[in-house]
């Protein structure tokens, strides 16, 4: 970003509205905006609590069970709609309807099919993830080049070696990307789900803070879980950057 022909670190925007969130806390213009330092602090303290570690492991546990069958389930889909055009026809429809629909809608729906306990909000990480999955893997796959396949099949590679040597090694950028995106949607996921299905985990916090009016510990916890949800998505793109040179064969 560039201000008045300087370079400016994109940091440099967080840190603004870090100081106005401060002083409008110091101002005690609202009692729902506590000033940044105190939410800081609290945070600090908030990790150390049993309460707060047990429901960490709930809400961790809850997001990768979710996520691992999104990504192995949204990877294979992917695959199978970018190289099987009849898969491609009958679900493409479906992800992208399920891509663009409001999904807490379906909450109500889950609760009924699973009940009220930790496999409803493992479904829910699931399928707010998985569909980005899908479609990035499939765009991954009809983007590799039909010369590559050609090749390999010239050389006798087997179709074992055929897709885990050229078609997913050339589609890893794509697919990287969608299980980037799909990482950010789980964890909307399981926040969604642990408040509207079983109140554990952060979503029993997140009830607990807001009810007593608790707005340190509650903007804690939120910073805690947009810092967890930013930590994952730098390191999905740090192995995307490791990988991107598979992208120059196209």
């Amino acid at each position: 970003m560039t201000l008045f022909g300087y370079r400016v670190p994109m940091m440099a925007s967080l840190i603004v509205w870090c100081l106005i969130w401060e002083i409008v806390g110091q101002l005690d213009v609202t009692f729902l905006i506590p000033p940044l330092s105190e939410v800081f602090l609290a945070a600090v303290h908030l990790v150390q609590t049993g309460t707060w570690q047990a429901a960490a492991i709930t809400t961790l546990s809850s997001f990768l069970i979710g996520m691992a069958f999104a990504i192995v389930i949204g990877v294979v889909l992917g695959v199978l709609m970018g190289r099987v055009p009849a898969v491609d026809n009958l679900l493409g429809i479906w992800v992208n309807i399920f891509v663009s629909a409001p999904l807490s809608a379906l909450v109500p729906v889950l609760m009924i099919l699973f009940g009220m306990g930790e496999t409803t909000v493992v479904v829910t990480v699931f399928l707010f993830a998985v569909w980005i999955i899908v479609l990035d893997t499939r765009a991954g796959i009809q983007h590799v080049p039909t010369s590559l396949v050609e090749m390999g099949r010239s050389y006798g590679a087997s179709r074992a070696a055929l897709y885990g040597k050229i078609i997913l090694l050339a589609a890893l950028p794509e697919i990287l990307a969608g299980i980037r995106l799909g990482l950010v949607r789980g964890v909307k996921g399981v926040v969604i789900g642990q408040l509207l299905v079983s109140i554990i985990g952060y979503g029993e916090l997140f009830e607990l803070y807001s009810r007593n009016f608790d707005m340190d510990n509650f903007w804690a916890l939120t910073i805690i879980l947009f810092a967890f949800a930013m930590l994952v998505s730098a390191l999905i793109e740090a192995i995307e950057k490791r990988v991107e040179y598979y992208a120059g064969v196209r």
